[in-house]
């Protein structure tokens, strides 16, 4: 791997009077795959002629993938050999031949590689988990089928000091430290289908157990200490309950619960519908959350801090509403086309957002404030993300998802296009991981990007920065409502027959058509006005 040193601009990323916290702030870095392999950019701010360095150059791959803290990557090589990196000096750490391999994932602090594999009998353990350092498997198991709820099969806290997994009727939990102990301890819950351990601190898992003979479905949170595992610390029954999605807040003190059903009994919605529960750790709230509008939950997210969360909900035009830990309504951001919501790393700020089968509006709010910074679009996005240091958001129109159109956008804090590169064919595009809580206030980290002049530049994929705190990119025109094809072609006869035109202009035999139909009317107005003299 050739390694580009970042420059000394680089490294003192920002120009401002906080000289020590500009020292420990780390740079910001992106990975950008492409068909013929991965590449790591430097973050913004951009000095160079508002383009990234690159830090990294294309190195061939068919997967790249940061852990959760940054500190390593795990690149899936062609020849299905997995090879670790440190992310700092970009050195191999270990490869792992791997043959057969279906799907991989990373621990959290990056000590243990995870790998599933085809497997042909239930001799075979084809669920690994690898130990980095030694390169050696230190847990194996057969799983039959792997599906987005059961991977990873192990799932470990934040800090990698508690790791469970999910069994028939029971959540098994491990010595995070030393997996040859096998099974510290086993919590039996009958009927379980999906657990969630909570990350920040690994303290609670939730399980959910779904309808089964009349039996209402429900989600329990337990404590992971085997001393505390008698009795569920909350419970939430519900009814029409098809799958859940669980998200447990940072502090491990609260877990929002979206409940989906697939057949919708109002009629209301061809998709189903969605309801949000809210429960703590400490038995003080179980319930629905206060929604003020009828319809789907479109998406959920907590803040960093874990005491607030913000939804998107309802029919179209969608609400967004922010709650307290009391699931309280503290802030309601209006409604608009957004299925969306990603809360900035420092907590101030929040995106709203609609992206998928919606135009790409996007709304930029200082919640503290209660007012917002602007707005603009980023058409056909199908990743979107802030930076650690919660001053830029960059979204990514990727393939497979969409195979023309590939770019990468980064936007500034207000919303305005700071950076734009469009590509033949792109699969992905991260920002390194990295704790908020080295980078300084949000407010100061503002006020010294604002401080930085960037060159602009009119040269194609490039984008420009402004003062406006109003969207760089204007509003996109509305678009024409959907036409099946056989519409279409009905409304070219209609526009042969009765003057019409299916692309807004006659032809020329609809307007010989007009002529005529106007002096036949004529001539009828005459003959009747003759007729009514006459008599």
């Amino acid at each position: 791997m050739e390694v580009v040193q970042p420059t000394a601009a680089q490294i003192a990323r920002y120009d401002h009077p906080m000289a020590a916290a500009v020292e420990t702030s780390p740079v910001l870095e992106i990975l950008v795959r492409e068909p013929d392999g991965y590449s790591i950019w430097n973050g913004p701010p951009f000095k160079n002629n508002n383009q990234p360095g690159i830090k990294l150059e294309k190195v061939p791959c068919s997967n790249a993938k940061y852990s959760e803290d940054g500190s390593r990557i795990m690149v899936t090589k062609t020849d299905s050999a997995i090879g670790i990196y440190d992310s700092n000096t970009l050195k191999e750490i270990r490869c792992f031949q791997i043959p057969n391999v279906v799907a991989s994932a990373l621990s959290p602090c990056g000590a243990y590689l995870q790998t599933f594999q085809k497997s042909t009998t239930p001799q075979e353990k084809n669920v690994v988990l690898w130990s980095i350092e030694t390169g050696d498997p230190v847990y194996e198991q057969f799983q039959k089928n792997m599906t987005k709820a059961t991977w990873p099969s192990i799932q470990f806290s934040s800090d990698e000091a508690v790791a469970c997994r999910l069994a028939t009727n029971e959540i098994q939990f491990f010595d995070a430290a030393d997996f040859s102990k096998g099974i510290s301890h086993r919590l039996r819950v009958p009927g379980v289908a999906a657990v969630e351990l909570s990350r920040a601190p690994g303290s609670h898992v939730a399980a959910f157990v779904p309808e089964s003979k009349g039996s209402p479905a429900s989600v329990q949170i337990y404590a992971c200490a085997k001393e505390l595992q008698s009795q569920p610390l909350a419970r939430r029954s519900f009814f029409r309950c098809s799958t859940v999605q669980l998200h447990w807040n940072h502090g491990s003190t609260g877990l929002l619960v979206v409940v989906q059903s697939d057949v919708d009994k109002t009629n209301q919605s061809y998709y189903g519908e969605s309801k949000l529960h809210y429960l703590t750790t400490d038995g003080a709230f179980e319930g629905l959350v206060p929604l003020r509008k009828e319809g789907p939950i479109h998406d959920v997210q907590w803040s960093y801090s874990g005491k607030e969360f913000a939804v998107v909900y309802g029919f179209m035009p969608a609400s967004a509403t922010v709650f307290d830990k009391k699931c309280k309504p503290v802030h309601e951001l209006g409604s608009g086309p957004y299925n969306t919501v990603r809360w900035n790393p420092k907590g101030k700020l929040l995106c709203l957002a609609g992206f998928g089968n919606l135009p790409g509006d996007m709304a930029f709010w200082d919640i503290v404030d209660k007012k917002q910074l602007g707005t603009t679009r980023a058409e056909c996005s199908v990743t979107n993300e802030w930076s650690a240091d919660g001053c830029y958001f960059m979204t990514a129109t990727t393939a497979p998802r969409l195979q023309v159109d590939n770019c990468v956008k980064i936007f500034n804090y207000n919303g305005s296009l700071l950076f734009k590169k469009m590509f033949n064919k792109l699969f992905q595009a991260d920002w390194k991981p990295e704790s908020p809580d080295k980078f300084g206030e949000i407010a100061e980290l503002i006020k010294s990007v604002g401080s930085v002049k960037i060159e602009e530049t009119k040269s194609q994929g490039q984008g420009s920065t402004t003062k406006k705190p109003a969207s760089a990119n204007p509003p996109a025109q509305k678009p024409a409502a959907y036409r099946p094809p056989h519409a279409k072609n009905a409304a070219a006869v209609q526009a042969e027959l009765f003057g019409g035109s299916s692309t807004g202009e006659m032809s020329k035999n609809a307007l010989k058509n007009k002529k005529k139909r106007e002096k036949q009317k004529e001539k009828k107005a005459a003959e009747a006005a003759a007729a009514s003299g006459a008599t």
